[in-house]
């Protein structure tokens, strides 16, 4: 909807309004014509209903008033006798509607002074879970909403399993799009797993002032511009999706509005300059090891390293023990001596299975392997006089791995060899033809909202014949630090402004072994209670808060000691 059209909405909302409350408004001792003002009618109804004026700013924030219009007619039902359990759920359920009734059929007296207080324990118990809800929804909106890092993109600056808490004013919070959702929750309703919002109507989109920019080398967390599918995780037919019901994703923002950026052999460039990272980005690419006396997993887990398999042979197996092994392994094969082979990731087998299923088995010790490495895990295994070499992997340039634009003929471009490519600035004009619209078509048509069509060598944006095109908003590139492993703008180009959520800035908990399973949680204690920004190694603040909790508690227990013996 646009902004003529939310106009002429609002104000059909206030027609409806006067037509159902008019007379209730006069019964209260207030001029019928009072309910047909905007705003002012809110201000009044507070007035009949007890209640304090600042609950009309309440129903204007969105997502915030979803929650307060069923409170409201709630209490202007009560404030006319209407107490039974009844009236209330007759009153939430027609959507306000049963307020006509109260209001054409019901001869009703309003009650100026009237209890507020609920009259049973169930009622106090409601509203205050009720105004909990409102509290925590404007906070979670507008404020910090915590998330969770699911997938290894960033690995290892932030890693699967920490617990974040994103702030959402640093950059200005967006204020909600869709006016129809549900709240505390993004696109999917829990337990019952079905869409959690209307995507019509749509509030036109706007942010609130934030006190920063989105800057390079910034941790950033955002809608996911290609996000097609009805919730994360979940691969199904195409779904089209409003802006703030996209899935969320976390990356490193590596260029901004108006630069000029390219990698060269895996490294970021932008305007001509290699992009200069934070010293706690901890950048991860595929590496291969090699020795020959053999590549141990040991030498490969002393480091902590990822993304590697192993292969362990068996001289014999039965079908009951390969399927007691199947959570463990991701490969069974018969090797060309006619053994079988188990194959598994960087975690292996445990030797409490080996043992339980009886099992013999030796794990292959190759003379390379493939695997994810950080700076630091890779001169460990080079200063290992058991080691070769460390080669990283590369692809090399001119050869098309599947990036953005996905147009092989004219953009060559893969992980490791990307652009140049220019990052559009809003208002900033670049020339269009039929080699550079596959970078900005997307752009034009899916994020500006125009019509693109390419008839040859020409190009046509609205059916108009074009030569140029003027950007209306900022767009930035967004990478992940485990490069070799992460979805990024590589994939599917640029980030819009109007897709940015908010900041990380503390990390309140971390868990290894994420996705095993609750059972398999491990605490990072050095982890839990870290900053996300800042320079040198996060330091953990959990014993200080600790020790605030335990120095409050001894307090709080003296206190009450002391108040006893006086009384």
């Amino acid at each position: 909807m646009n902004g003529t059209q939310w106009i002429i909405f609002i104000l059909i909302i206030q027609v409806i309004h006067f037509l159902g409350t008019w007379k209730l408004y006069v019964k209260a001792g207030r001029k019928a014509w009072e309910a047909a003002i905007p705003i002012y009618n809110a201000i009044v109804l507070m007035k009949i209903i007890n209640r304090p004026w600042w609950w009309v700013l309440l129903l204007f924030i969105p997502i915030i008033n979803l929650l307060m219009f069923p409170v409201v007619w709630v209490e202007t039902i009560r404030s006319f006798g209407k107490n039974k359990l009844v009236d209330t759920w007759a009153a939430i359920l027609t959507l306000g509607f049963y307020i006509y009734y109260i209001n054409y059929v019901e001869d009703v007296s309003y009650i100026k002074d009237r209890d507020l207080k609920p009259k049973t324990g169930l009622g106090e118990w409601v509203s205050s879970i009720v105004f909990a809800i409102v509290a925590a929804t404007f906070v979670h909106t507008y404020f910090i909403q915590p998330y969770v890092i699911p997938t290894p993109s960033l690995e290892r600056t932030l890693r699967i399993g920490d617990f974040l808490f994103v702030s959402k004013f640093h950059y200005g919070a967006r204020v909600p799009m869709t006016a129809v959702a549900a709240p505390m929750v993004h696109d999917t309703l829990p337990l019952v797993k079905t869409k959690s919002y209307l995507n019509k109507p749509q509030i036109p989109f706007f942010r609130l002032p934030g006190f920063n920019e989105v800057k390079k080398n910034d941790i950033v967390v955002f809608s996911w511009p290609a996000d097609t599918v009805r919730q994360f995780f979940v691969a199904e037919r195409k779904v089209e999706k409003p802006i703030d019901k996209k899935s969320n994703y976390v990356k490193r923002c590596v260029g901004t509005p108006g630069d000029s950026l390219a990698i060269i052999d895996g490294f970021v460039y932008v305007n001509g300059q290699r992009l200069q990272l934070s010293d706690r980005a901890k950048l991860m690419y595929d590496y291969t090891v090699y020795s020959n006396k053999g590549v141990s997993s040991k030498f490969l887990s002393d480091v902590e390293a990822t993304d590697y398999v192993r292969k362990y042979i068996a001289n014999s197996i039965s079908q009951n023990q390969v399927d007691a092994l199947s959570s463990l392994i991701i490969g069974v094969r018969q090797g060309a001596n006619g053994k079988i082979e188990l194959i598994t990731n960087e975690k292996g087998i445990p030797t409490e299975a080996i043992r339980q299923l009886r099992l013999s088995l030796t794990e292959e010790k190759p003379l390379s392997r493939n695997a994810n490495l950080t700076d630091e895990m890779v001169t460990t295994l080079r200063n290992n006089p058991a080691i070769d070499s460390v080669v990283k992997t590369m692809e090399p340039k001119g050869v098309y791995g599947g990036s953005f634009p996905q147009k092989p003929n004219l953009y060559p471009w893969n992980n490791d060899n990307f652009g140049p490519i220019y990052l559009p600035k809003a208002g900033a004009t670049v020339e269009i033809n039929y080699k550079t619209i596959p970078l900005y078509k997307k752009i034009i048509r899916d994020y500006e909202h125009n019509d693109v069509k390419v008839s040859g060598q020409k190009v046509y944006i609205n059916d108009q014949e074009a030569n140029s095109y003027t950007f209306k908003q900022d767009y930035y590139w967004m990478m992940g630090d485990n490069r070799d492993h992460s979805e990024d703008s590589r994939v599917w180009g640029y980030v819009p402004a109007n897709h940015i959520v908010g900041k990380p800035v503390f990390l309140w908990m971390s868990f290894d072994n994420f996705n095993d399973g609750l059972l398999s949680w491990r605490p990072r204690w050095n982890r839990i209670f870290t900053t996300v920004g800042g320079s040198g190694e996060p330091v953990s603040y959990f014993k200080y808060f600790l020790m605030v909790i335990a120095g409050w508690f001894i307090f709080d227990f003296v206190r009450k000691r002391r108040k006893k013996k006086v009384d």
